[in-house]
């Protein structure tokens, strides 16, 4: 016999003039994911380590920009006062530091020098493709953890999904394939790449059209 257990909350807590809501289990795994594939991006675009073309600061960027994410998710629900003039200086110093670290944009900082520390190394097609897939992974967790929705509202979107990653894997392929000039094989490809891309824009022109409507 089976039962099923909806959603697990905790409890409410209070610490001194502050007090957090109940705790989503959920969230907390849709968060807990956000931060792992981000650390998992930045493992995967550092190995190899390159030491050309400021390869360290890209690192260092991209490590501060998925830890301050991270952060940011993690201290989402501290809620924040709006007038904190009569509160202590330490409190609106912690104020002050929780607006500074949820106006910065971490992530996409985040995948800039991802992208930057990936170009730096030999080529190398299919490591590129699913980085590109992780990080498009990464991004959409850290959408779900902000807004609090499930991953059911990601269902919709799942052609979309589909077709970019399709395309990601057609320009792995193409990556892969020695220089071609005028032979069979690179016509077929590029006769591929553009079915690919009027199937891709037909999936995507409906969701478009619908959002000016």
């Amino acid at each position: 016999m089976t039962r099923s257990v909806g959603p697990v909350r905790l409890g409410p807590a209070s610490i001194g003039p502050f007090s957090i809501g109940p705790v989503d289990m959920g969230a907390a795994a849709i968060r807990a994911a956000a931060g792992l594939l981000g650390a998992g991006c930045v493992v995967w675009a550092a190995v190899p380590q390159v030491h050309k073309g400021l390869a360290n600061l890209a690192l260092i960027l991209a490590i501060g920009g998925v830890a301050g994410g991270v952060l940011r998710l993690i201290l989402g629900g501290v809620p924040v006062p709006e007038d904190a003039f009569l509160l202590p200086a330490p409190l609106r110093a912690w104020l002050g530091f929780l607006q500074t670290l949820r106006r910065v944009p971490w992530e996409e900082g985040a995948v800039i020098a991802l992208v930057w520390l990936e170009v730096l190394h030999p080529s190398r097609p299919w490591h590129t493709a699913l980085l590109g897939a992780a990080l498009i992974a990464y991004l959409l967790a850290t959408h779900l953890a902000e807004s609090g929705a499930s991953p059911g509202v990601l269902r919709p979107q799942l052609r979309v999904l589909a077709a970019g990653a399709g395309l990601l894997a057609l320009g792995a392929g193409a990556g892969m394939l020695p220089a071609a000039g005028s032979g069979a094989g690179a016509a077929l490809l590029r006769v591929v790449a553009a079915v690919a891309l009027i199937v891709a824009a037909a999936l995507v022109l409906p969701y478009v059209a619908a959002s000016h409507e």
